[in-house]
């Protein structure tokens, strides 16, 4: 139990790890152009990326599944002429991980943007600086709040997935199983004491993480009003 147990948890959180970075370093750009940019298309995008928080993991985690298996047309021409296979592995659960918690990167850092003085950007470009310098030097740093809210929920939410990494990923101890099919798998198995060892420390986890992000950003309100 020990060994499976930290095992599946070293898993998780290596998931949520990669998860968190590829999303930034995806997210920080996309929610930039949403928030700046005015395209006709933009509320089609802005859909596009919310339509996580409002489908059902699985339906994503099914469509993935589909669109990767080795019997399909991507899936066998990356396989046949990358050598990557991404169903039933921890890729295909990075990848269905990014999909599916993408809109908590996304939207805390545009509303962020969104809600910054254009003053501050213009004041950058009339001393010269690119529109990278000018939102890596400029704009981000007066969103830390938003860019630490995102981060956290992003992390935080890809621990707690269910359904998409069950549908990708299935369930291989040391490859794919983490602690939420971990928990599903020891309920099945009706072990609900090894069950709520999972659910407990998932639970305590998630809540400490909440608790550092009020707490954080409690601190900078402080700290602005004063």
């Amino acid at each position: 139990m020990d060994a499976a147990f930290g095992q599946t948890f070293a898993l998780t959180l290596k998931l949520a790890a990669v998860t968190t970075l590829l999303l930034l370093i995806i997210g920080i750009p996309l929610a930039y152009l949403l928030a700046t940019r005015k395209w006709k298309l933009k509320p089609i995008i802005e859909a596009a990326v919310s339509l996580p928080l409002v489908l059902p993991p699985t339906v994503i985690g099914f469509y993935l599944l589909l669109a990767f298996s080795p019997e399909s047309g991507l899936g066998a021409w990356l396989l046949e002429n990358l050598d990557i296979r991404l169903v039933f592995t921890f890729g295909g659960l990075v990848l269905g991980s990014v999909i599916y918690s993408l809109p908590f990167m996304v939207q805390p850092i545009q509303s962020g943007l969104e809600n910054l003085s254009p003053h501050l950007a213009e004041a950058s470009y009339t001393l010269g600086k690119s529109e990278f310098q000018t939102l890596f030097k400029v704009l981000l740093p007066n969103i830390k709040p938003s860019l630490l809210s995102g981060t956290v929920l992003s992390f935080a939410h890809t621990v707690g997935e269910f359904g998409v990494v069950l549908m990708i990923g299935g369930n291989i101890p040391g490859k794919t199983r983490v602690a939420s099919i971990a928990i599903y798998d020891e309920v099945e198995g009706l072990n609900y004491e090894v069950a709520n060892i999972y659910a407990l420390t998932l639970l305590i986890f998630s809540f400490i993480i909440l608790c550092f992000v009020y707490w954080v950003n409690r601190r900078r309100r402080k700290a602005t009003e004063l």
